[in-house]
């Protein structure tokens, strides 16, 4: 029997209101998975609005260890209810460390683990290294009852590298919960297609699915840290073909099936992976 996963990336304009933002990611989450979704997947720090546009040491608070944040109490609790699978993104606080973190969470509402993010950006309207160490987990990738998921988290979906190791880990779908948007230093930078581009280059190089999303709106509007974030959540199949994807402005979900037995046979076919040289690809791996 054909092995399927139908996947949802929810696209959101975030209020501020952390308890608000949550639970309106909560209903469209229960929402996407009426639809028919297995698996759903909230933007990158859903719990407000994208912080690091500038540095603030009050917002440090705002972190909390796994076991006590309120996203992922209510993630929890959508995936027991709606029994689906939910990354779930959060700023998280592990003693003195601060992670942009995501815990998996299965379709009982057990959470399977955690992956803190591996690269962390530091520019202009993205100043993560203030707020977050680099992680420590590693790339993980999840086995569900539909297949074997890969996440990365915004800035690790730039990397080759985050894409290829976790397929070397036997991922068959990979995902990425995104905050991006405008670069308040250059007003002409539209970096987009090139966000789209790099991910769609993933799925074709490792012949696999992908699904992102990002979040919409402009927020701070009012102060000099303003920032609009530009949608355009996506999901492409093996091939790179764009299955469905939604515009700059407007909250909605991405939804796709895709038959990952398919996926399997076009890989194959393709040789990548059998046509690897690692022996060739020290360089890769050395910080110098």
């Amino acid at each position: 029997m054909t092995r399927t996963i139908t996947v949802a990336g929810l696209q959101l304009a975030f209020s501020g209101n952390r308890d608000a933002d949550i639970a309106m990611t909560a209903a469209a989450a229960r929402a996407a998975a009426a639809a028919g979704a297995q698996l759903v997947l909230p933007p990158e720090l859903f719990e407000g609005h994208y912080f690091c546009r500038h540095e603030d040491e009050g917002l440090f608070a705002n972190a909390l260890p796994l076991d006590q944040h309120p996203a992922v109490a209510a993630m929890r609790e959508v995936a027991l209810e709606t029994k689906t699978y939910i990354p779930c993104s959060f700023f998280e606080k592990d003693g003195h460390h601060h992670y942009n973190s995501l815990a998996m969470i299965d379709d009982g509402g057990n959470i399977m683990g955690v992956y803190r993010k591996s690269h962390i950006p530091d520019g202009p309207g993205y100043e993560e290294k203030f707020y977050f160490r680099p992680g420590n987990t590693g790339f993980k990738v999840w086995p569900t009852k539909h297949g074997v998921v890969g996440v990365g988290i915004c800035w690790d979906q730039w990397y080759p590298e985050t894409a290829r190791a976790m397929m070397l880990m036997g991922a068959e779908l990979l995902l990425f919960p995104t905050a991006i948007g405008t670069e308040p230093h250059d007003p002409s930078l539209d970096t987009r297609r090139m966000w789209r581009r790099a991910m769609v280059g993933h799925a074709v190089s490792n012949v696999v699915p992908v699904l992102a999303c990002n979040r919409i709106g402009t927020e701070e509007a009012a102060t000099a840290h303003a920032q609009t974030f530009y949608g355009t959540s996506f999901a492409c199949d093996q091939r790179g073909d764009i299955v469905h994807d939604l515009d700059d402005v407007t909250p909605g979900t991405v939804m796709a099936t895709f038959d990952l037995d398919l996926a399997a046979r076009h890989r194959a076919a393709f040789g990548f992976f059998r046509d690897r040289r690692p022996d060739l690809y020290g360089r890769i791996a050395q910080d110098i």
